[in-house]
């Protein structure tokens, strides 16, 4: 993809805009779990880089992630490749999920992961971007979310993004398309009824939201 929209966008480039939003929701993450560093943590989808660059130490962390490890062992980092949704991952203190939820693929999956969340810890954090925010996250493009799939999948083949090239084939557009579904806060608190939901905002819009218990 284009490297000055990559520089922009992605959220684990310290300077992107991308990594400064996660640093300033990071804030209020550290003010929630203030003992994070004596925590064992469940993360569902995410990657070991993330954590780094972030500066977050817990006391474990267990990183369930569909794709190859692809960074180095750490002794406190363990990867395991699976499917979030599939569960029987342990009990751990703390579920970690970051823009997840989005990718999961309707409804039936996204109650089977909060069950998974449920079931794994007694506290967790889990964000995924909201569905009414202007600026469609993935694609850094205004109301892509609500455009019918036919233009969605005209844009992905002549718009970068950080998923594929500038001109990706009309069959990897729709895949892509299809893979993302951004859902509501009515929807998040069904999923999450126990839990506090937490809204990141710019300017007083809320851009992602967090399910919490703590």
């Amino acid at each position: 993809m284009n490297r000055s929209l990559e520089k922009f966008i992605d959220p684990d480039r310290p300077g992107s805009l991308t990594h400064r939003f996660r640093e300033t929701r990071n804030e209020e993450f550290k003010r929630r779990f203030p003992s994070l560093e004596n925590m064992s943590v469940l993360d569902l989808g995410g990657t070991a880089i993330s954590w780094r660059v972030l500066g977050l130490r817990p006391e474990r962390v267990t990183l369930v992630n569909m794709d190859e490890a692809g960074d180095p062992p750490e002794s406190w980092i363990e990867h395991v490749r699976e499917d979030a949704c599939v569960g029987g991952f342990g009990k751990y203190d703390l579920v970690f999920s970051n823009s997840l939820m989005e990718h999961l693929g309707g409804h039936a999956r996204r109650q089977r992961f909060a069950e998974v969340v449920r079931e794994s810890a007694p506290s967790w954090w889990v964000q995924t971007p909201y569905r009414y925010f202007p600026i469609e996250p993935h694609w850094i493009f205004p109301f892509f979310q609500f455009l019918p799939f036919a233009t969605r999948v005209a844009v992905t083949r002549h718009w970068p993004t950080l998923h594929v090239g500038a001109t990706p084939g009309r069959a990897e557009a729709a895949e892509l398309v299809a893979s993302v579904e951004l859902i509501s806060g009515t929807e998040m608190r069904t999923y999450f009824p126990e839990s506090d939901i937490w809204f990141e905002r710019i300017a007083g819009v809320p851009k992602s939201m967090v399910a919490v218990s703590n």
